[in-house]
């Protein structure tokens, strides 16, 4: 991961401006696409992270599929990722020594193909494709909004380098890299990345079902009504949040772990909790701390949020990356 961010940081710098999104996205999928099933995208003659951005953007569209429409384009490219995941797939079935060369996910998920009743040759090529689909925008959004939030919050953003440098200047090796224990000590890095997730949740809510009679707030719900718990009511919450529109990430140092656990569910919440919540904090505070201790960066334009459903930038954000002096 350390190395992925690196490599990106590194092209970035040679250019007049980047849009984050964009090129976070590309980032975060071509790392996982390598991880699960080992994709090279600079071998691949398909970008399909490309592919993926086209596909999701156009995902909440009138599903008109005649050519010319946002909805056709949309499922052609759909097609383009679902033959090149099944290419995969039957590549590492025909391959000798099934399961041992690689040693990634899709070996995994091989190995318990007429072992286990559900998994199918099928079942492994759409398990790719939700794990890539659940990695693609949830860490490069979050990002992006950071940029915008940190941008407007200078000092803030000082505190945040500060702790990142104070990291590096207590290595004896200042070219080493990032260690657990280094990660588990970055205090007010998670704060930040809390308070980004609060502030610009990405998803406008999560579906349930009631199992008996409830009643919110005088309201009855009745058993067995759908039922949409809005994230950003939660998290704007003022009765848990003081200053709810205020980026202050030094708030988590003092909220009680109650309040968090009711009022804070960036990756929903329950047994249906996204799977990679962990790997998404993680991604973003290795992010940042390659950033902040060897580049430095500024924003050049954008930054204007819409919601349609889901949250984005109207004209993106855009940043100049430059290496330290």
């Amino acid at each position: 991961m350390e190395m992925a961010v690196h490599n990106a940081l590194k092209s970035w710098s040679g250019k007049e401006s980047i849009d984050v999104k964009k090129e976070i996205s590309s980032m975060v999928f071509d790392f996982t696409a390598k991880q699960i099933f080992g994709y090279d995208t600079d071998a691949s003659p398909v970008k399909l992270s490309d592919k993926f951005s086209s596909f999701l953007g156009c995902l909440v569209t009138l599903p008109l599929n005649v050519p010319g429409t946002k909805y056709y384009n949309c499922m052609k490219d759909h097609k383009c990722i679902m033959n090149k995941l099944r290419q995969v797939v039957k590549e590492r079935l025909a391959a000798p020594k099934m399961g041992e060369e690689y040693g990634d996910l899709l070996d995994s998920a091989i190995k318990d193909i007429g072992t286990e009743k559900l998994v199918t040759e099928e079942f492994v090529v759409y398990l790719l494709l939700g794990l890539l689909a659940a990695s693609y925008d949830s860490s490069s959004l979050t990002v992006a909004v950071a940029f915008k939030l940190l941008s407007e919050n200078p000092a803030v953003s000082e505190e945040l380098t500060a702790e990142h440098e104070a990291i590096v200047d207590t290595r004896i090796d200042k070219d080493s890299s990032l260690t657990w224990d280094e990660y588990k000590s970055m205090t007010f890095t998670r704060h930040v990345i809390n308070e980004t997730l609060r502030i610009g949740p990405i998803v406008p809510g999560v579906l349930r079902r009631t199992l008996q009679d409830i009643e919110v707030k005088g309201y009855k719900i009745p058993a067995g009504w759908s039922v949409m718990v809005v994230t950003a009511a939660q998290h704007y919450n003022p009765e848990a949040f003081a200053e709810p529109e205020k980026f202050n990430p030094s708030r988590w140092k003092e909220l009680d772990s109650t309040v968090i656990s009711k009022n804070f569910k960036p990756f929903g919440g329950g047994t249906r909790q996204c799977a990679g919540a962990e790997y998404s904090k993680a991604f973003m505070a290795v992010f940042f701390h390659k950033l902040l201790t060897e580049y430095r960066w500024e924003k050049v334009r954008g930054g204007d949020v819409i919601r349609n459903p889901l949250l984005g930038f109207k004209d993106g954000i855009h940043i100049k990356v430059s290496v330290n002096p």
